[in-house]
């Protein structure tokens, strides 16, 4: 698969409660410090086509259950719309591209999370991101009691109730948290894999101290 060469593209990836959206959001903002032209974006969503499947995949918005076929299609719908509006046209022109989820999320909830062939899932993600491939993806991975105990906290924070995902039983994400470390076996040249269980301070500084050192990245 060709991949888009000029802009950067880094995606944060891992279970429920391991701080991908702090993560990212704080990197976007270093990345501005320094200058860069950066753009942040989420999964589902990122445009206006995406944010309405992601009420439907998030909060059931269109008023009937999803069934498990039609959850992949509309993760590949709402992907194939964000990197043909907002990623690839980015990147064209060099901007960093910074995303809360990709590609990876689809293979580890629906793949090894529901138990669709992950072979099949890899074909219907590349058919949807095109030359969008990311140059590093940060997995911050977490034990799945951890998290819930953070999710847990968050939602009591904001007053705010789990979506549709995080209500799936604990061994639903020990299987999505055990399919990302098979994906960071299969792709180590893109994945990096961090202790999310430290302090938002301690994971940012790795963070930024990995970047430093991928002379592609920050070259």
């Amino acid at each position: 698969m060709k991949k888009v060469m000029r802009g950067k593209f880094i995606t944060f990836e891992g279970p429920e409660g391991g701080g991908k959206t702090t993560q990212a959001r704080r990197l976007v903002e270093t990345l501005e410090g320094l200058g860069r032209e950066v753009i942040y974006t989420r999964e589902p969503g990122g445009t206006p086509t995406g944010e309405a499947i992601r009420g439907i995949l998030q909060y059931n918005t269109a008023g009937e259950p999803v069934c498990p076929e039609t959850e992949v299609l509309l993760f590949a719908a709402s992907r194939a719309q964000l990197v043909r509006h907002v990623i690839l046209p980015a990147l064209e022109r060099g901007c960093w591209v910074v995303s809360d989820r990709f590609a990876d999320s689809t293979t580890a909830y629906q793949g090894y999370g529901r138990g669709f062939p992950v072979e099949s899932m890899l074909t219907i993600n590349a058919f949807a991101i095109s030359e969008a491939v990311p140059d590093i993806t940060f997995l911050l991975d977490i034990d799945i009691g951890l998290g819930f105990e953070r999710l847990a906290e968050r939602h009591r924070q904001t007053n705010t109730a789990k979506d549709r995902i995080e209500q799936e039983e604990r061994a639903f994400h020990e299987r999505v948290r055990q399919g990302y470390l098979q994906l960071a076996e299969r792709w180590p040249e893109r994945f990096r894999r961090l202790d999310a269980a430290r302090s938002p301070d301690e994971v940012a500084a790795e963070v930024w101290s990995i970047l430093e050192g991928f002379t592609n990245i920050t070259g």
